[in-house]
């Protein structure tokens, strides 16, 4: 549930949809009242004196709902009537709305294409890859640059090929006077292709596609620009070979300009400071982080114009905040202790609070769980939990922060919904769903359960789906749903019916499980999730593997000789790597858009990952003497990048069991010839294998392919781990309905 919070009050709307519609509900936290926002019934009929049609009252056609700033009325559309309604005097009536006049700058200028100075003076475009500006006073156009080109624009379309006005990648400081631009140089970056083989003539997609150890990759530039004089100002933000950047500034109204730039090893990160008059750098601080930064969790706030820099980071071996000062002096740590802390989700400037998420708070429960937290930021890592139950929480905050709303749940915890106040004390209960229904058709939720990884120390937590029709004195064969990492896990962290093809698949007749391996997610430590550096095929097999066994030995309903393995895309690489890595413990797998050469995926996953090696040396070069102009030899130091990543096809020829492998033929993401490779390895090592292309479907799967994938899942697994073989016989793929 969303809340709508209302601009100058505590108070706020939301709706909620059930089996009987959608309804609507006002919230006043300090009267401590939770009501529905109007009759349905009431409001179907007086709308529908105005429309003269007929209005379903269970799910009214309202839309753009909001309240106006009196707090008591609500304005609508429906179709192409507008309406307000007083929620007190529960009078509605239809009102005339003016014609939207655009940014509200003059008409003349109100349809032009462009970013608008502070004070309206100047707009600033690009045309044909290059940087324009237009006075607005005199209206003379100033060409700034000459040297754009497709693939290397001031344009934020840089390949489009057009000659009209497109917006520029700039933003304006606060006095109007000047401007900065950032550049990407995309020229030499190679390409991937896919085909769309349902267009009327089978057509060639092409989009540009680093992959690992690329020796031409993308190169971020930064300019400053001088409105009175013209001046472009190249800032000097170049360190190391091949580094990424992105661009911070202190406050909406940009007065200063600041940057992030990172090595393309992935370890080492400044933090620097911009003059925005001369261009000049300024190192704020450095940190370096082996193997590399975690992408997930990392944050960085500037707060009262720069005064106060917030900074997330693993140096401690967990997460947290730390608090620095404008010239880059660590003043304290704003939280710590041996859990992470997580995403940010406010920070209150004037009383000088964040509010985040956290995980692994309380010891011995499984550290996936997101508890709201807020903590001072001149404290000294002392926080304050806000919500303590063991469940995944989704919090809004009103503006002010006095209040909250707190939905929370587990995959085998039903959704609930409440009203906190700033120490997370329940004053309001909230609608929550009704699921009476759904455990009449006989659902059950997973239960969950821990195992340990193969150092038989690490707990891995997971859950575990049955047949709604379980018989503990039957066995089952078990299939284990499978995605690496190495920044997320498969485990669900929420309430939901199907959680992805696991409850379904549970119903053919299996034991489905899905849990965590060392290498996998980030909430937990930065030893945990960075397991799999350097070996980032084969670091999840071993434990799931003595997950699985130690499941069969625990619970007698699971048959240890049939059990299966399945994932997408990852979780599709793992699970071809798990049966071939071993033969005698799996019996059959199905993996989708599995990149199983992640040599050919893409840089930041491989590089970051599982590493990238940075090579120097020196080579000889001739240059021209700029005096005597005479050729000379001179040594200059070359650097490269290097990795190889092991592949799936290595292993291709170790294959004994019943292998299924599935890719979308449009997959811009995990390119169909990482399935394409593996496909190919396994005929040449003689393999017996399935082998399934969805036309038309990119890296996730959609529609009738969707449906047709699911159900090709449940046959090879039910053919090879149940021995039933009727679907061999179906002329339609959803003939198992009418046996």
């Amino acid at each position: 549930m969303v809340p709508n919070f209302l601009d100058e009050s505590e108070k706020f709307w939301y709706n909620y949809g059930t089996g009987e519609g959608v309804r609507y509900y006002f919230v006043d936290p300090e009267a401590k009242v939770h009501r529905e926002l109007f009759d349905r019934e009431f409001m179907a009929g007086e709308i529908s004196k105005y429309t003269r049609g007929p209005v379903d009252s269970k799910n009214l056609p309202m839309d753009g709902l909001a309240f106006k700033k009196d707090e008591k009325t609500i304005k609508f559309q429906v179709d192409t009537f507008h309406f307000e309604y007083n929620i007190y005097t529960r009078k509605l009536v239809k009102v005339a709305v003016k014609p939207n006049m655009g940014f509200g700058y003059s008409r003349r200028y109100s349809n032009l294409v462009g970013t608008f100075s502070p004070d309206s003076s100047y707009i600033v475009y690009a045309k044909n890859h290059n940087l324009f500006m237009l006075s607005v006073r005199d209206s003379v156009e100033t060409r700034l640059t000459t040297d754009g080109e497709i693939k290397y624009s001031y344009a934020v379309y840089d390949t489009d090929t057009t000659t009209r006005r497109v917006g520029a990648r700039i933003m304006w400081f606060a006095d109007s006077k000047r401007f900065y631009v950032q550049r990407v140089d995309r020229r030499k970056v190679k390409k991937l292709y896919v085909v769309n083989n349902l267009s009327a003539r089978p057509q060639l997609r092409e989009y540009d596609y680093m992959i690992p150890g690329d020796q031409e990759v993308e190169h971020e530039e930064l300019y400053l620009v001088d409105t009175m004089n013209k001046e472009m100002i190249k800032v000097p933000v170049e360190k190391w070979k091949d580094q990424t950047l992105r661009i911070f500034t202190s406050s909406r109204k940009v007065k200063d300009l600041y940057f992030l730039r990172k090595k393309r090893t992935c370890d080492e990160i400044d933090f620097c400071r911009v003059n925005p008059e001369t261009g000049e750098v300024k190192v704020l601080f450095n940190e370096v982080s082996k193997p590399y930064f975690n992408e997930d969790f990392f944050h960085l706030s500037l707060l009262n114009d720069g005064e106060d820099i917030i900074w997330w980071s693993e140096r401690t071996g967990h997460g947290h905040f730390y608090h620095y000062d404008g010239e880059g002096n660590l003043k304290n740590a704003i939280t710590s202790g041996d859990w992470t802390a997580g995403k940010v989700i406010k920070i209150d400037t004037v009383g000088r609070t964040i509010y985040f998420g956290a995980y692994g708070q309380e010891k011995g429960q499984c550290p996936y769980y997101a508890r709201a937290n807020k903590a001072k930021i001149d404290g000294h890592g002392q926080v304050e939990m806000l919500t303590p139950e063991q469940a995944t929480h989704v919090v809004f905050f009103s503006k002010s922060g006095r209040y909250f709303v707190d939905n929370y749940s587990r995959a085998d915890m039903e959704p609930r919904s409440v009203l906190r106040d700033n120490h997370g004390k329940v004053v309001l209960e909230l609608v929550s769903p009704d699921l009476t229904r759904l455990y009449e058709m006989g659902w059950r939720m997973p239960e969950p359960f821990t195992v340990k990884a193969a150092d038989g120390i690490t707990d891995l937590y997971g859950f575990m789906w049955k047949p709604f029709d379980f018989d503990s004195t039957r066995v089952y064969p078990i299939i284990s749903h499978v995605y690496p990492g190495p920044f997320t896990e498969s485990i669900p962290l929420e309430f939901t019916v199907n959680t992805e093809y696991n409850a379904a698949l549970a119903q053919v007749g299996f034991i489905v499980v899905t849990f965590g391996h060392r290498g996998g997610s980030p909430m937990r430590d930065k030893w945990y999730h960075t397991f799999g550096y350097n070996n980032l095929r084969d670091y999840p097999l071993a434990d799931d593997k003595y997950g699985l066994e130690q499941l069969a030995d625990r619970f007698s309903y699971i048959d240890k000789s049939k059990i299966g393995i399945f994932g997408h895309s990852g979780g599709g690489f793992m699970s071809t790597a798990a049966l071939c890595t071993y033969p005698d413990f799996y019996t059959a797998a199905v993996s989708s858009a599995g990149n199983h050469d992640n040599n050919i995926y893409n840089r930041w996953w491989g590089e970051t990952h599982h590493g990238v090696q940075e090579q120097k040396s020196f080579v000889k070069k001739t240059v021209k003497d700029s005096v005597t102009g005479k050729d000379t030899v001179i040594s200059v130091e070359e650097v490269r990048f290097e990795t190889k990543i092991p592949t799936n096809m290595e292993l291709a020829k170790n294959l004994r069991g019943h292998l299924m492998l599935v890719t979308g033929d449009m997959d811009n993401n995990v390119h169909p010839a990482n399935t394409l490779r593996m496909a190919d390895a396994l005929l040449r090592a003689g393999k017996n294998f399935d082998l399934v292309i969805l036309p038309g479907q990119s890296h996730g799967f959609f529609g009738l392919a969707n449906e047709f994938f699911q159900r090709k899942l449940w046959y090879h697994f039910a053919k090879h781990l149940l021995g039933d073989y009727s679907s061999e016989q179906f002329g339609e793929i959803d003939a198992y309905m009418r046996l």
